[in-house]
């Protein structure tokens, strides 16, 4: 087993997920929940996100080949789907908060927060599905095993933080959260646009190449 490899890809992964940015997206997303309610969505988001990193990385050359479905595409579907979570963390609303008069229903909303969308696409956005389908595709069988028990570990790092998010941010009181909140909804934006801009650089280059091939 080449050691080498499996601590890029472990190193690549956890740059990708990127827990430790992601426990401010996680705080603000969850601004109002219950402790217990947070703790649903932390297991929703990592549980989401370990499934779609597997799922991806065993079987999801044959997804994209079905549904006819390219990495571009998915790019671009994320960052749209980012980009209408960070105006709503902009303008002061965070999705799953929004109150029902059927108390069930909130609580589902609540807890969707952690499939969609910190599970995905934010913990297992395109760039994390693709790095895990390039290394396991690269790899051997026992090569492979250890870049999914990468993946379980990245995600079990995941969950530990989003349980202690709110220590890190519990001095912040209100203003500061509200601060925070905006802040995040910038940032959570410029990623959306940036999966944009991949999404659309790759379509054209395909294009490109499509077009080069036919002259």
């Amino acid at each position: 087993m080449d050691y080498g490899y499996l601590l890029a890809a472990f190193a690549a992964l956890f740059a990708i997920v990127n827990p430790v940015g992601n426990i401010s997206i996680f705080t603000t997303l969850t601004q109002g929940f219950s402790r217990q309610e947070k703790r649903h969505v932390a297991s929703r988001a990592v549980i989401t996100s370990a499934v779609a990193l597997i799922v991806f990385g065993l079987i999801g050359r044959y997804i994209f080949m079905l549904f006819s479905i390219t990495i571009p595409a998915f790019r671009i579907a994320g960052g749209l789907l980012l980009l209408r979570v960070a105006f709503s963390m902009l303008y002061g609303t965070t999705p799953g908060t929004k109150t029902t008069r059927i108390e069930e229903k909130e609580s589902l909303e609540k807890e969707m927060v952690g499939v969609i969308p910190l599970g995905i696409p934010m913990l297992a956005g395109p760039g994390a599905i693709s790095t895990v389908m390039l290394y396991i595709s690269r790899g051997d069988t026992m090569e492979g095993a250890a870049v999914f028990g990468s993946v379980l570990i990245i995600m079990l790092i995941t969950y530990l933080l989003f349980l202690n998010a709110d220590a890190i941010f519990s001095r912040l009181g209100r203003v500061g959260s509200m601060a925070v909140s905006r802040i995040m909804g910038l940032i959570l934006a410029t990623v959306a646009v940036q999966f944009l801009i991949n999404g659309i650089h790759d379509v054209a280059l395909e294009w490109a190449a499509e077009m080069g091939g036919m002259l």
